[in-house]
């Protein structure tokens, strides 16, 4: 990567908009297929538990001197962790308070948290209806597929507890006001429609499925490349059949989304797709800034970024090869993706699933024959379904 050559030809980094915030280091739960806590990256374990008022605050200015730098119009803040609930009731609160204290004159503030809904209580909503703060729920559908993966460290599943949780959003306009909505991490031994089904209970205004992390070092669970299979694309498939051929819109998937509207000429919402800059960054509970946090499930130490000590370390990690890679697009493609009629709306996959250990990124994503049946599945349907209306209006 000639960053210096791109600075030259006149390239521009976009700047970051959206920051995970890691307000806790620990979790509730022992997830197996967890990338922060059972893959490749340890360094969890090297970080304070709670993110201290102090690093916090010290974030913020970071974030607002980017945002005045950059005259950025809106930020967007995730709560992360970890478990983020794990910080209490009085800490997320003065977290809340101190983000729109000292960001809210610089810009617009959009406040979310992401949490597995264990501890989510009526105290922690009420706190989230005072600060605006957006919840998202992670939960993989109905009982057994939530259990069998999604349990705490004495083994127990953590369902009840959960849909517990979403019972706290209601009423209905406290709901819409609050809940952003669901990520289902996907196993195929699931059945996929009554995983989706079992989504739509929660009425939920959106739903992001998953692909388990992995690369071609270590693979992802069900998947043997090169043998013709597409375990994948066939479970999501079934699912955008049920989504698509609906009456009415149920919820948004956001990976069908954002599909279709590349496949119209239009932009993705997602980083699993398509070509558009990444421009998320991560601040640990140390306050140290990192990269998109899943690269921890491709090697130890993939989403450290150089420590600048003379400009705001936002700015400077602008200019990181690692983040570069992730805002050229095709640049930063694969000969075998850049050759591919539908390099533009795969973009290769998610990153962090294209990792070799020999090359590093530089691959096709370890998905690709599932990612490719998936979107030309959806295209034919899009393709038919502009033939019939096509032929309609002729008549």
């Amino acid at each position: 990567m000639d960053v210096e050559q791109l600075r030259k030809s006149g390239w521009q980094p976009q700047p970051f908009a959206e920051f995970v915030i890691k307000i806790h280091s620990r979790c509730n739960l022992a997830c197996d297929y967890c990338y922060i806590y059972e893959m490749a990256d340890q360094s969890w374990r090297d970080q304070p538990k709670t993110m201290s008022h102090k690093v916090f605050a010290d974030a913020c200015r970071m974030i607002g001197d980017h945002a005045r730098r950059f005259d950025l119009p809106r930020v967007d803040l995730v709560l992360h962790g970890g478990e983020p609930l794990m910080v209490g009731h009085r800490n997320l609160a003065e977290f809340a308070r101190t983000a729109r204290a000292l960001l809210e004159p610089i810009t617009e503030v959009r406040l979310g948290i992401q949490t597995n809904g264990v501890l989510l209580d009526e105290e922690f909503v009420d706190i989230c209806d005072r600060w605006n703060i957006r919840i998202g729920v992670s939960i993989d559908g109905d009982e057994s597929g939530q259990d069998r993966h999604r349990r705490d460290r004495r083994g127990e599943g953590s369902y009840s507890r959960v849909v517990a949780g979403l019972g706290q959003l209601a009423p209905p306009d406290r709901r819409a006001r609050l809940f952003a909505g669901l990520l289902c991490t996907i196993d195929i031994d699931n059945d996929p429609v009554r995983t989706y089904q079992a989504l739509l209970a929660f009425d939920p205004p959106a739903v992001d499925f998953l692909l388990p992390h992995g690369n071609w070092a270590t693979m992802p669970p069900n998947l043997a490349v090169g043998d013709g299979a597409t375990p994948y694309a066939d479970w999501l498939v079934a699912i955008f059949d049920r989504w698509y051929q609906a009456p009415e819109v149920e919820t948004g998937v956001r990976l069908f989304e954002s599909i279709i509207a590349l496949l119209l000429g239009g932009r993705a919402a997602s980083e699993s797709v398509g070509l558009e800059p990444v421009r998320l960054a991560v601040i640990e509970t140390d306050g140290t800034l990192e990269q998109v946090d899943e690269l921890k499930s491709a090697f130890a130490g993939a989403t450290k970024l150089s420590r600048s000590k003379q400009d705001n370390p936002l700015d400077a990690a602008l200019w990181e090869p690692s983040m570069v890679a992730r805002q050229i697009g095709v640049d930063a493609l694969s000969p075998m993706c850049r050759s591919c009629s539908i390099h533009t709306i795969c973009g290769g996959g998610h990153y962090v699933h294209r990792y070799r250990a020999d090359n590093g990124f530089r691959n096709p994503s370890v998905y690709c024959a599932d990612l490719t049946a998936l979107i030309r599945h959806i295209g034919s349907r899009l393709l038919s379904d502009v033939d019939t209306a096509t032929l309609g209006r002729q008549e």
